[in-house]
């Protein structure tokens, strides 16, 4: 069960980075806008998901790597 968890954790963690991308490809096509509030207001809400979505993939690899790691040395 165990390493179910930790694979299901490394996997989540891929997607939030995939997700992490997609939004950064979307913030510099939104960056390519003439200024306005509404362009300022979806950059600086954009980085702050990107900055989210790539902390919370970091704790769930690091996580998942290290649940891996302890059910192999457990054998």
């Amino acid at each position: 069960m165990d390493k179910l968890v930790a694979i299901l954790q490394l996997g989540a963690a891929t997607l939030l980075g995939i997700m992490a991308a997609a939004t950064l490809v979307n913030l510099v096509l939104i960056s390519s806008r003439p200024d306005t509030v509404s362009v300022m207001n979806a950059l600086i809400g954009q980085g702050v998901v990107i900055i989210s979505l790539i902390a919370l993939a970091n704790i769930l690899f690091r996580k998942g790597l290290k649940g891996l790691r302890a059910r192999r040395d457990n054998r």
